[in-house]
């Protein structure tokens, strides 16, 4: 299964250093974010990624290109590339996707989607969240339970949209008034390629249309999880992050 992760957006929040490098390549320790995430679903046996780019797209052909070993580089067109590395002796292939500077979420999945020429199930992700999350736990969760979609629903600051749960179906996602209720979106999607249909417009962003159109045909599943979540979203978040794995308490290093 093909991992999509969002790597297109600029991180205004982060100051000076969101603007000069992609939020995904900032560093957590010695290693961008991006790599942590691929470290994640490496060692729980899921070694496909399409990273859909945008803000400094270059980069991360340079980041890629310089680790592991014995890296194999296809030009497959454009704004297309394809790289087969090692990391941590595993074979991992990552396709480096030009979805465009000032693409909205929605339209980087689905652009990324077209250009791989897919019609399959996917998990999809942001370039700045960290979870200890079962992987395969939440794939089953989806399969057993049939709807087009599934997000990880997590329990972090009250800063974020939450969603409101019935019967493990999302009945609404509120990103304005996130205190009335307790659970937020976390990233971790895994979305059917019925899901994919459902980004329509040429500028939507996939936490707002495409996610209500779900919802409002009971096709939106939410995998509840209360372990370990936290994206990089300002300095602070940085900070925290790189504080956790300096001190060796990092709860998503589950290799």
């Amino acid at each position: 299964m093909k991992v999509f992760i969002l790597c297109g957006g600029l991180g205004s929040r982060l100051d000076y250093e969101g603007q000069i490098t992609p939020k995904p390549l900032v560093r957590i320790g010695k290693m961008p974010i991006v790599w942590h995430i691929i470290r994640i679903f490496l060692h729980q046996n899921v070694n496909e990624f399409v990273l859909c780019l945008g803000h400094k797209h270059g980069s991360f052909k340079k980041f890629f290109s310089n680790l592991g070993s014995n890296n194999k580089i296809i030009k497959i067109q454009k704004n297309y590339q394809k790289i087969i590395l090692r990391i941590s002796n595993k074979k991992t292939i990552i396709h480096l996707v030009n979805t465009g500077l000032n693409t909205k979420t929605g339209n980087r999945i689905k652009r990324a989607y077209k250009i791989l020429n897919l019609k399959e199930t996917i998990i999809m992700t942001y370039g700045d969240g960290l979870s200890d999350l079962p992987i395969r736990k939440l794939l089953n969760f989806h399969k057993i339970n049939k709807k087009f979609s599934t997000v990880t629903a997590v329990r972090p600051p009250k800063k974020f949209g939450i969603f409101e749960i019935r019967n493990k179906v999302a009945k609404s996602f509120d990103n304005i008034y996130p205190d009335k209720l307790s659970r937020i979106n976390g990233g971790f999607f895994v979305l059917s390629n019925e899901a994919i249909k459902k980004i329509k417009g040429p500028n939507e962003y996939w936490e707002e249309e495409p996610m209500q159109r779900l919802i409002k045909i009971k096709q939106l599943l939410c995998y509840e999880y209360d372990g370990f979540w936290q994206c990089m979203d300002t300095l602070k978040d940085k900070k925290e992050l790189n504080n956790l794995w300096r001190n060796k308490k990092c709860p998503w290093k589950i290799w």
